[in-house]
Order: structure tokens, then sequence, then C-alpha cells
């Protein structure tokens, strides 16, 4: 973590001597420059909290997010007039910034100072592609995102709150008639998902018109989740009655003509489908493909680059699986041994109660134990605590297999290691250890947790993030516990590498789908040949790469550059490089592209060389 530079800490670097007058000529004048260093830095990181909350007030989805209530009816503007005027306040605030004088910031405001620029520089050109996107696909889109925000995050604590609840379903009609408009007009541009995307997204969007008041039966999701939530109020029940009608009168004349016509334009959409898959197909596709890897991978890396990159990691995770073979005594090739991991019950715990128990005990047993060899690593440590969870039953059919949930920034809720329990079949007792270890300590809690822990950093540094590093880290952080003697199961460790292989082959498939004209049978193939997963896992990420373009290249080429640093520092340092101290760097100003990294570690190098 950098500390503000005070008075004190310039005069103690100048080394100031403290018994001469040319001393006090000098104190006097160091006080004036860091006074002003202090003014301009205190004035940018007002305008720098400043433009984040301005932003952040044009959204009224990303205020319910930060649980602001201002706008808590309301959904966003998603035209393209104002996808213009959100373009042109970029703008604004880039001219802003640069009024500041960069050359009187301290180091931290400085580095704040460089991210912002280039974060609204790349927003800036990126408006060029706007239009690149599946705005509504099988991973995310506003279809989606109604009733998730709804259910998940618009809280109702009060019958104001129900009532901007309502308000929303009410604006429903109108911001999915919005969303027709973009997607017609990418149609237009010959941007349009391929066939298989189709079925997805009808599918769930149909599914929300199910149950009462659409039809007979159970209550719909929408209506189900507002009655619960509106039950628990401690309000008369009158109000309550009314508010339910109001609800179900909103959900018939808004939510159900916006999604049946959402539907009917996607039916329509599909039928003008085909079944290429890549962004080579876009309006100027090479072009945009290598702007998406660029801020993907925050590096200049080219698509043959990083399709080599994977291939060369794809063969040497192979040998170094092969060796494991040896050590285990399996008689076969590579393939029957991907086989053999894929189906032999010693590696699955039963689908009971006792044996997601069994799996989610020995996962707290490792985080316990990792937790007690931190300091072997690190110097900076989280304040917040780590705890294991499994993913629970209302969810679990849908999400993913691990994830982590950062802590509550007051320290009410601890970081979470969710473990998805809802089929053993899927959770490989090989990839136990790597898993904990990715999600939870030494990875993403490490990581997050830190990074939001962080003193004197603006609002836009605590709240954003770079995929290429937090995701190198986490992938990072399943190799290092290697490092200090754990894996000792070789399974383990060939769990440890499956997912490490599975990620390079992320390199390969992406690239080979957007640059090198793949189609989705050959990513597919590619997974199924060259990993241990089952073909289902191939076919979902296959189908993520397709809507994702570039977003999958991050974990490997984060990780590949952190080690990359990490070697050459251990090169140029020799027996004064520390590891623990590396990771302090690389960990004590929050998420930062790549390229910054680089400079960070190089001036740690420089400074202790």
């Amino acid at each position: 973590m950098k500390l503000k530079i005070t008075a004190l800490a310039i005069a103690l670097s100048l080394g100031l001597s403290a018994c001469s007058n040319e001393t006090a000529t000098t104190k006097t004048g160091t006080q004036s420059a860091s006074a002003t260093v202090q003014s301009e830095s205190e004035k940018a990181n007002k305008m720098f909290d400043d433009m984040f909350m301005e932003g952040v007030m044009r959204s009224p989805i990303y205020q319910t997010y930060m649980a602001i209530k201002k706008d808590y009816g309301k959904w966003d503007d998603i035209s393209e007039a104002r996808g213009l005027e959100d373009h042109e306040f970029a703008k604004a605030n880039l001219v802003k910034l640069q009024t500041l004088d960069s050359a009187k910031l301290d180091s931290q405001t400085a580095l704040s100072y460089k991210l912002l620029e280039q974060q609204l520089e790349d927003e800036i050109a990126d408006y060029k592609w706007r239009n690149h996107n599946y705005p509504v696909n099988q991973m995310f889109g506003l279809h989606s995102m109604v009733p998730s925000l709804l259910i998940n995050q618009h809280s109702i604590s009060s019958e104001s709150d129900a009532v901007a609840y309502i308000s929303r379903l009410n604006g429903v009609e109108a911001l999915l008639a919005e969303l027709e408009k973009g997607l017609n007009k990418r149609a237009e541009l010959g941007i349009l998902a391929p066939k298989f995307v189709y079925p997805y997204v009808i599918s769930d969007s149909e599914n929300l018109l199910n149950g009462a008041p659409f039809t007979n039966g159970d209550d719909s999701t929408l209506l189900e989740d507002f009655k619960r939530k509106v039950t628990a109020l401690e309000i008369d029940k009158s109000i309550k009655a009314q508010l339910l009608a109001d609800a179900k009168k909103a959900l018939i004349k808004s939510v159900k003509p916006g999604y049946e016509s959402l539907v009917m334009t996607l039916k329509k959409l599909e039928a003008k489908a085909d079944d290429r898959d890549g962004a080579w197909k876009f309006p100027e596709g090479e072009a945009f493909y290598n702007n998406a890897l660029k801020n993907t991978t925050t590096t200049n890396m080219t698509a043959d680059e990083i399709h080599n990159v994977g291939l060369s990691e794809v063969a040497r995770i192979h040998d170094e699986m092969r060796t494991i073979m040896k050590k285990v005594k399996f008689e076969g090739d590579l393939q029957e041994f991907f086989q053999f991991m894929r189906t032999d019950k010693r590696f699955y715990y039963p689908e009971t109660a006792k044996g997601k128990e069994r799996y989610l005990s020995e996962a707290v047993a490792l985080i316990e134990n990792m937790k007690s060899r931190l300091d072997e690593l690190f110097i900076v440590k989280p304040k917040a605590d780590l705890i294991v969870k499994a993913v629970e039953s209302f969810r679990e059919k849908s999400a993913g297999k691990a994830f982590y949930q950062q802590p509550a920034p007051d320290g009410s809720r601890p970081g979470t290691y969710y473990a998805n329990l809802y089929r053993m079949s899927d959770m490989p007792t090989y990839q136990m250890e790597a898993l904990a270890y990715h999600e939870g300590i030494p990875g993403h809690h490490m990581q997050i947790a830190i990074a939001q822990e962080l003193e004197g950093i603006p609002k836009f540094r605590k709240f954003g993030g770079y995929t290429a590093y937090v995701e190198g880290w986490g992938l990072y952080s399943e190799m290092i516990p290697k490092e200090i003697g754990l894996y000792e199961d070789p399974y383990s460790d060939f769990g440890r590498l499956s997912m490490e292989l599975w990620r390079a082959c992320r390199l390969v498939v992406d690239t080979g789908i957007h640059a090198k004209k793949w189609t989705r049978q050959e990513g597919i193939d590619y997974y199924v040949t060259n990993t241990p997963n089952p073909k289902p896992d191939a076919v979902k990420m296959v189908e993520r790469h397709v809507v994702m373009p570039s977003q999958a290249t991050a974990y490997k080429i984060g990780m590949l550059k952190i080690v990359q640093l990490r070697e050459a520092a251990k090169a140029k340092l020799g027996d004064k490089f520390s590891l623990p101290e590396f990771h302090d760097v690389v960990l004590k100003d929050g998420a930062v592209p790549l390229s910054t990294l680089e400079d960070l570690v190089n001036e740690w190098v420089a400074s202790k060389a």
C-alpha cells in the first residue's frame, strides 16, 4: 500500500539536515512544494470520485447495484441518442481530467490519473464498435438482467421500494422495445448471433411468462418474488393488497407484451441467422477483434501470437501430465488417462448429503491450511476473513462450478468461496485443491479483499477492474501453493494442470474461432481431444467464446505475464529477490493493466538493485 506523500516524507527522502540555516530555507521550500502536491492530488482525487459518481447517477441500474435508491423505479436509457450523449460525456470528462497538472500529483494519484485517462480514451475510441456485440445471448443480456436485477438486487424494505418495483415492471415494455431497435440495427449492419444462440434466449424469455398472472398454475417468477418481498413488509394489509394488484396489472400490461414482442423479433432474426461463429464476419471484423484482444489482455499481442502461445502451453502441460501418468504408474496414452480421470469413481464423491458434506469439509480444511501458510508468500494480508459455503439450492442449478463473493466493505460480511455441489459428478476431487486456491486463498480473496481495503484509492479503482489482472492472479494462485510443497497428491497436481490446460486451450479456440474461421464444432473437438473435461463443458465453453470474443483469453495471458515478471525480477535481483515482496508489489495497487503492472514491478526491481 502506498501512503500519501507528506511534507515529512519528502523531507526525509531528501535527507535534509536539521542544523543549518540552509535547512530552514530548504524545508520551507519543500513544505511549499509538498502543499502544492497535496493540493493538486486532493483536487484530482475529488475529480476522480465526482466523475465516478456522475457516471453512477446516469445509470439507474448501476445505482441499484451500488444500493443507491435515487432512481429506484427506472431503467437505463439504452437508446442510440443516449449512447451518443454518453460518448460526449466521456469526451468532456477527458478534457476536464487533462486540466489537472499531472506533474504535481503524488505517486498514487498519478497512477490513478494515468488509469482513468486510459479508460476514457479507450471508451471514446470504442464508440466505433458500439454495435459489434450481441446484446442478448445465452450468457447475458437485458432479457435475463431484468428479472435478475429485480429478484437479486431490488430489495423492498418499504412501501416506496415496492412502488419502485412496480414502476420498473411498467417500464419493461419500453425498455425491451429499445432493445429490439438495437437488435434490428445490428441486423442491418450484418451483426447477427449464430443460429444456436436464439433457442436459448427465446426459451429464457418465454419461461418468464409461465405462471400467474400470465397463465394458470403457480405464481410466475416475478410475481412470486414481488409477493414474497411485499408480504414481509410491516404495512397495512389493504396497502399490500393494492401493491399486489398493481404489480399484477404491470405484469400483464407491460412485461407480457414486452417479452412477447421481443420473442417475435428474436424469431425473425433467427430465420435470418446462419452458422458462422466468428467475429471475422462483422464489418471490419478483424480490426474489431484485434481491438477486443487489446482491451481484454491489456497487451498488444496479436491473435496469431496468442494462438501460438496457447498451442505451446497446451503442449507443455500435456508433457507435465504425462510425467504424472508415469508417477501414478498408469499404462496407456494421454487420451486414455483423460478418460480414466473422467470416469473413475475414486475421484467423485456420491450424490448424497454425506458426499457433499465431505467435499465441503475438505475444501474448508484446504483453505484453513493455506491461511496458516500465508506468511511464506505474503506481507500484506486481507483483514476480511474467508469462509467456504456450498452454493444455495435456489441457484445451484444454473450457477458456475465455483466462484468468489467479495466481503462487505464495512466488514459486516466475510469473503466467501462458493463450491457448487448440485451435481457431484461435475466436481472431481482432483480439482478441489486448485479450485480452493483460485477462488479463495491465495487467489481472488487475497487480490480483491486487499484492493477493497486499500486507502487513498478513488472509487473507480475500488469498483473497477481488469480481467487479465484479476483472473491472471487467480490462475497464478493455483500454481504458487505447489512452490511451498502443496499438491502432495499427484492426482491433485493433475487437477491443477487440468485447470491450467483448460485456460491454455481458451487461447487456441478463441483466436481459432474469431481470427482463423474455425467452426463451433472444430472448437468443441479441440477441447474434447486436448482436455479431460467432458463434452458438455466443451460445448458451453465454445458457445461462450462465440458470443464473448476475446474475453476468455484474459486468464492465461494474465498468469503468464505475472510469471514472466517474477522470473525477470529473480534473474535481475538474485539473492535480493523476495517472493513475498514481489507479491506485495503485484497486489498493493489493486487491479491494473498488465502493462502498468510491468512498470510497477520494474520500479521495484530498480529500487532494490
